[in-house]
Formats: structure tokens, C-alpha cells, sequence
């Protein structure tokens, strides 16, 4: 990993565009987001794998330990968590990916959009699938439509 990165508390953080590059090269990306917040946008490479932060403890044994992994996640901040996790775990192969998929995104690197999986909401406690909050408010506008034309009605 020569002139790639840099390194930061003993950790190697890539860019995106480094980042990809090495995927070329057999490396994985392992995409710790939670499984609600990546739905909407993924990491389109051929070597993938979700690995939600919350439950990476349960299950950080099965992961390659003869291939490169990339930790990603929305913007670097809990892939470099993971990267520290798995290095006390006894890794040695681990790398964080600098600026997460909001990064790759904006590097013009490849992703898979589901546009049906979109969130909104004013907190992360409020989050909701776009879709079904529009569907939801029209539905709703039916119910208050429905309910207008009835109590406009005048007993005969």
C-alpha cells in the first residue's frame, strides 16, 4: 500500500477513488451502516459485504482474513471504529475508508440507488422511508377529503 492514504492513530484511511481502486485489486469493501441507512445508496463493487456496526461483534469471526477490507459507512466515522474493533480482534488486514459513501457519491464512483428505500425525517428517531411518508399523506388527504364531504352533508 504504497503512497496510497494516510495514516491517522495507527489507522490507514483511504479515499473513495483509492478505495476503489483497490477493490480492483481483490479487496472487499465491508459496509458497516446500519441495514436501515443502506438501502437507499450501496457501494456498487464486486466484493461486498453489509456488516451493520451494532452487530459486528457477533459475527467479525467469519469475515476474510486473507483479503483487504475496507471499512465504509456514511462518512468515515464508525468504519474507523470497526477498523479499530477488528485490529484489537487480531487483524491485520483493515483499512477505513475516508468520507464514506458520502465521499465515493460525490467522486462520481459507482452506486446502486433504490429510490423506494429514500429516508426523511427531522431526527434519526423519526426516520421513514420517503415513499411511505407520501404515501401515508395521501392516504391521510383521502381520510380528510372523505370526512369533509360527509360532515358537509346536511340530514334529510
Amino acid at each position: 500500500m504504497k503512497n496510497k492514504g494516510f495514516f491517522a492513530h495507527g489507522i490507514l484511511n483511504l479515499t473513495p477513488k483509492e478505495s476503489f481502486e483497490l477493490c480492483k485489486e481483490g479487496a472487499i469493501i465491508v459496509d458497516v451502516r446500519e441495514t436501515y441507512l443502506n438501502d437507499f445508496k450501496m457501494f456498487n463493487v464486486e466484493d461486498l459485504i453489509y456488516a451493520p456496526f451494532s452487530e459486528l461483534k457477533k459475527f467479525y469471526q467469519n469475515l476474510p482474513d486473507d483479503r483487504t477490507l475496507i471499512f465504509a459507512d456514511a462518512v468515515g466515522l464508525r468504519s474507523c471504529e470497526a477498523v479499530i474493533f477488528m485490529k484489537e480482534h487480531g487483524y491485520d488486514n483493515v483499512i477505513n475508508m475516508a468520507g464514506g459513501i458520502v465521499d465515493w457519491e460525490k467522486d462520481g464512483l459507482p452506486l446502486t440507488i433504490d429510490i423506494k428505500a429514500r429516508l426523511s425525517g427531522s431526527c434519526m428517531c423519526q426516520l421513514k422511508r420517503r415513499e411511505d411518508r407520501n404515501k401515508e399523506k395521501k392516504e391521510g388527504e383521502k381520510g380528510r377529503m372523505g370526512d369533509k364531504e360527509q360532515s358537509d352533508e346536511v340530514p334529510r
